[in-house]
């Protein structure tokens, strides 16, 4: 995702500078064609705006190296933290950046350069300088307000059902599987238009990082008066999908082309 909002503002006009120092092989290669510097402090340095994208579990320590780099380098950039974290974890973002603006952003739809079309949600009193930025039509940035949380908030509801209902197909799947009934299972589904088995198999190899945002959506809910119980469940199923054959790999190998057999067979932990 950091990798095709990068891309989307380079060819908008804007100066993109990014760094890989530290970071996979994987991204690296999703990198090229950015223009990189040897460290985040050299980014932080350069850059009038940071976008922070991150796993979810990454955001807070992300917020942390980008503030000290700002503080060891004197400079004072716009912060827009783009992760799938509560209104707790952006508040706890935003201490983390004292003295720095922030911009609590979320992400809805795919990276760019999958398919342009993505909605950035944004709310902060600097919102409108992200939302500014050169987005080359790629992206649809919305600004929310200027309350920092608002944008956040709209993503745990937003992720809790598109996310929640992957988790729930997949287990159908899983579970239709083991009592003989899969393409029935299936069949019923496509009638209301909920057969996502294509997205199971591609899901599975984000599985790891959908844990934490599991998470991060039942502490949302917990902070609304609600029972954080349904997604601290979805997490620990996205926590098994993630030590199956089917999670092995990176989202851009995975294959789309297979069967629901076949992917009810990947997803069973004796694979």
């Amino acid at each position: 995702m950091g990798a095709g909002l990068g891309k989307s503002l380079r060819e908008g006009g804007a100066r993109v500078v990014a760094t890989v120092a530290g970071r996979s092989e994987r991204t690296r290669r999703l990198a090229e064609g950015l223009e990189l510097l040897p460290s985040l402090a050299e980014v932080v340095s350069a850059a009038d705006v940071v976008l922070s994208v991150t796993p979810p579990g990454s955001a807070l320590a992300a917020a942390r190296s980008i503030a000290d780099a700002a503080r060891s380098t004197g400079s004072s950039p716009v912060v827009a933290d783009l992760n799938a974290i509560s209104p707790a974890t952006m508040a706890a973002v935003a201490e983390a950046c004292a003295g720095l603006p922030v911009v609590d952003g979320s992400i809805s739809g795919p990276p760019p350069s999958t398919r342009p079309g993505a909605r950035i949600y944004l709310s902060g009193v600097r919102a409108t300088d992200v939302a500014g930025l050169p987005w080359n039509s790629q992206v649809e940035p919305i600004v929310l307000g200027t309350e920092l949380g608002s944008a956040s908030a709209l993503k745990m509801c937003t992720a809790g059902v598109y996310k929640g209902l992957n988790a729930l197909v997949t287990q159908a799947m899983r579970t239709a599987g083991r009592y003989g009934v899969l393409d029935q299972v299936l069949a019923d589904l496509a009638r209301n238009d909920l057969d996502g088995s294509a997205g199971v198999a591609v899901s599975a190899t984000k599985a790891h990082r959908f844990v934490d945002e599991m998470r991060e959506i039942a502490a949302t809910q917990a902070g609304a008066g609600l029972t954080p119980a349904l997604f601290e469940a979805l997490a620990a199923v996205y926590a098994e999908v993630a030590t199956t054959v089917l999670a092995a790999g990176d989202p851009e190998s995975a294959d789309r082309s297979l069967s629901p057999a076949e992917i009810v067979r990947r997803l069973s932990p004796e694979v």
